[in-house]
């Protein structure tokens, strides 16, 4: 067990969020499921309780703690891209799978959980600073996915 590991309350999904994620995204995986010893609140003994996996190498446990919370925006994966391909690839994977778009490369996932979908160009830029960053970060929020060529364009000037 890892000495820090990220846990994200699901209703009762946890372990198709983990499958999904685990499929989309590389260094991610489902490494154990485990079932509920006896009933609890939200679930009987033998449902899924929890579900160890990790997204891009990061060690997360799916807790199906049943429909008493829910995911907001203060919470969020944020998945750095090399290029557009990569940046579509990814968007359309949680967009196209039940998600919804957002704003500024933000997205979400059937679940309802946050995703930031972020172009290593837009970060290089926002952290260049002076006008470099001003115009890549006007170009950013007139957008819902992140256009590469229309950051590059914006840093250029």
């Amino acid at each position: 067990m890892h000495k820090n590991t990220i846990c994200i309350w699901y209703d009762t999904d946890a372990e198709a969020a983990a499958r999904f994620y685990a499929e989309v995204f590389p260094d991610s995986a489902v490494t154990r499921v485990n079932r509920a010893p006896g009933d609890y609140p939200s679930g009987k003994k033998g449902d899924v309780l929890t579900v160890e996996f990790t997204v891009c190498g990061i060690p997360c446990l799916g807790l199906n703690g049943g429909p008493a919370f829910s995911h907001s925006e203060a919470f969020s994966f944020q998945i750095s891209t090399e290029d557009q391909a990569e940046t579509d690839r990814y968007w359309n994977a949680i967009v196209g799978n039940g998600g919804e778009e957002s704003a500024c490369g933000w997205c979400k996932d059937r679940w309802g959980l946050s995703w930031q979908i972020t172009p290593r160009t837009l970060m290089e830029a926002l952290a260049a600073g002076g006008d470099e960053a001003k115009r890549a970060f006007e170009a950013m929020m007139q957008m819902h996915k992140i256009d590469v060529a229309a950051i590059d364009a914006a840093r250029k000037g």
